[in-house]
């Protein structure tokens, strides 16, 4: 129970006091809209950090040196948890929008600190408006700006994390039309955090492995046609090793 406590009041302190913070970071942006970018970036980055601290979450990383510094990347990971977006994001080395239900639009604050991190909302229900989000996806991966999705479209809720939702293929859209390498980014355990006994949330141990870049250009053809599923059979190959670690 004092998890959550910690958590949830230092978000809410978080936001709060980050209110004078968004007039100067527009400021900055004024005269370098890049500096605004990795600050507003670093903010968030360190918040998110703290949060994993006051939960007791320890990460082990894997194959980090995988994820290229010089070119945005499509970052593709498996869901089961609301921390996991808390876990990969506080890992990214440079700009990265992800693609997020437009139910988070409701919380008006973060959303401002999404919409500073290009971070996109998507509605699951009105197909036009999808795909306008992948197209604007697809510029920002143009223009140099990462993109992190769980194609599943929603947390998964079995029992086994090893049984994903069928993987979306529009979203892979965002690689093959922009010419950028997949980051598959499989994470376990991470349930274990918060959704294994909700509302409480618990100290545990989260595996993270980053895969090695894949670019769909260098497929075969059937793997190109059906590219959403090749990478979620890479990842259930790689989240099967890591489902041997003992969970804390």
């Amino acid at each position: 129970m004092i998890r959550l406590i910690l958590v949830a009041v230092f978000l809410i302190l978080f936001l709060i006091l980050s209110i004078p913070v968004f007039l100067i970071e527009w400021l900055i942006g004024k005269v370098n809209p890049r500096a605004r970018d990795i600050s507003s970036l670093r903010i968030v980055q360190g918040a998110f950090k703290i949060i994993l601290v006051l939960a007791g979450t320890r990460l082990t990383i894997i194959g980090e040196e995988n994820v290229p510094k010089d070119q945005a990347v499509l970052y593709i990971g498996n869901h089961r948890s609301l921390f996991d977006t808390v876990i990969t994001y506080s890992r990214c080395p440079d700009l990265t929008g992800f693609v997020a239900k437009k139910e988070m639009l409701k919380v008006p604050l973060l959303a401002r600190w999404m919409r500073f991190l290009y971070c996109l909302f998507l509605d699951r229900k009105d197909i036009k408006q999808g795909l306008k989000t992948i197209l604007t996806a697809i510029d920002y991966v143009k223009s140099g700006i990462s993109i992190m999705i769980f194609p599943e479209g929603t947390r998964g809720r079995s029992a086994s994390e090893l049984e994903m939702l069928p993987f979306h293929e529009g979203s892979f859209k965002i690689a093959t039309k922009s010419g950028c390498p997949i980051i598959p980014v499989c994470i376990s355990h991470s349930s274990e955090i918060f959704e294994d006994h909700f509302p409480w949330i618990r100290s545990a141990h989260v595996t993270v492995e980053y895969g090695k870049p894949i670019l769909p250009k260098d497929l075969s053809r059937e793997e190109q046609k059906f590219l959403g599923k090749h990478v979620q059979s890479l990842m259930l190959e790689t989240l099967q090793k890591n489902a041997q670690r003992i969970s804390a």
